[in-house]
């Protein structure tokens, strides 16, 4: 068995593993990130870059090489239903530096902060490296055992951080306690060819909801519907799919064909969790490994982002100096938690109206009140283009 010691290991090469991992190694801490796959290829992960995210790449003078990377930007969401439009979130009146949403291909974001990452002698980004196990010693973790390519290895670290997500290694052998969510939506996401990037609205809703992201060449479609309705719609065949979506949006009739097996169809069993404690000695658990979030609003990559800058402003002097103590793990969670709960609590209390409650509920019929609320009072964009796009209390760069 490879053996390896470093100051911090961080498990999962995702948005919080990564941007944990690289503003660590800006402070010169030694930094190992695992991550389980070979590479971050991987098809309906979120893509929504929020100007919180941005205004980071700026505070670290990135964001020119940034806004390089091929992206889409949207400076209001707006949803259509029964045939009219809402704008419900504008961005425009943000004090920062990028006033929109930039869709971007999750890989291509997470290319582009391992490759900052590089920048620095002590990151390390071993990938085909699955952590199996947690390492303890008298009830503290001490480090992770894992599988790679080379064969066994295992790390000894001061501190594990665990951002693998929301079905976390990690999490599952910490011990700690999860509080749960009901759920009330599931998504199915599909490809379907792209004609005209403007044929499409982000947001359409009716029998279920229809999200459509432009991905250069093709739609990203993800049709949303209640939760636990899935078994019911798969009963009734693909062709009752394909004429959902096309009521919704019905310039895709002719290419719905497309999906010609539910093998293109990918499910996402949509769950809004947390944990109780986030921490225990030797290890923090931060982005959906502590919270997972719904994709309602597109706030998951970065609440995630946003644990990894308070970590890295809390824990890094401390790591840095050797003088990180096991009960500091707990400033990260009393940081970030008021927002998490805040968030979810929005996305399962105040957005539950904007879904259907089952297969045959048609919202164009009853419009939710908070669609009324946002075509009677503009301003309410605004401020909710700050909910969405800045989240509750926004962190900053300050090491």
């Amino acid at each position: 068995m490879h053996q390896e010691t470093v100051q911090c290991c961080v498990v999962g090469g995702g948005p919080a593993g990564i941007m944990s991992g690289v503003l660590l190694a800006r402070q010169g801490i030694d930094v190992l990130v695992l991550e389980k796959h070979a590479d971050f290829l991987r098809d309906f992960r979120g893509d929504t870059i929020h100007p919180s995210t941005q205004e980071l790449m700026y505070e670290l003078g990135w964001l020119d090489e940034f806004q390089q990377v091929p992206h889409s930007r949207m400076d209001r969401v707006t949803f259509a239903l029964g045939g009219k439009a809402v704008t419900i979130a504008d961005f425009r009146k943000l004090k920062v530096h990028c006033r929109y949403i930039a869709f971007m291909p999750q890989w291509d974001f997470l290319d582009f902060l391992a490759a900052k990452g590089k920048m620095f002698p002590s990151f390390r980004l071993l990938q085909s490296t699955e952590v199996s196990d947690l390492l303890t010693e008298g009830g503290r973790v001490v480090g992770v055992r894992a599988t790679t390519v080379n064969g066994p290895l295992e790390v000894r670290a001061n501190l594990v951080v665990a951002a693998d997500g929301r079905h976390s290694t990690c999490r599952a052998q910490s011990g700690l306690e999860t509080i749960s969510e009901a759920p009330f939506i599931d998504v199915l996401w599909f490809r379907l060819s792209l004609k005209d990037k403007k044929e499409l609205k982000l947001f359409q809703g009716g029998k279920g909801i229809l999200v459509g992201l432009d991905r250069g060449d093709f739609w990203q479609a993800a049709y949303v519907i209640p939760a636990s309705a899935y078994p019911e719609l798969r009963a009734a065949g693909l062709a009752e799919l394909h004429a959902r979506v096309a009521s919704l949006a019905p310039v895709l009739r002719d290419r719905m064909h497309e999906v010609d097996t539910w093998d293109k169809v990918y499910k996402l069993t949509v769950r809004v969790d947390r944990l109780r404690t986030w921490h225990r000695p030797g290890l923090l658990c931060i982005g959906d490994a502590a919270h997972a979030m719904s994709p309602a609003g597109g706030v998951g990559i970065n609440l995630a982002v946003q644990d990894a800058v308070a970590t890295a402003n809390i824990l890094g002097p401390r790591l840095r100096l050797n003088t990180l103590h096991d009960s500091d793990l707990s400033l990260v969670q009393a940081r970030r938690e008021l927002p998490t709960r805040i968030t979810q609590k929005f996305q399962v209390v105040v957005l539950r109206d904007l879904y259907p409650k089952d297969l045959n509920d048609d919202t164009n019929r009853h419009p939710p009140p908070i669609f009324t609320a946002f075509r009677m009072f503009p301003p309410l964009r605004h401020a909710m283009g700050r909910f969405i796009g800045l989240g509750v209390r926004p962190e900053h760069i300050s090491n």
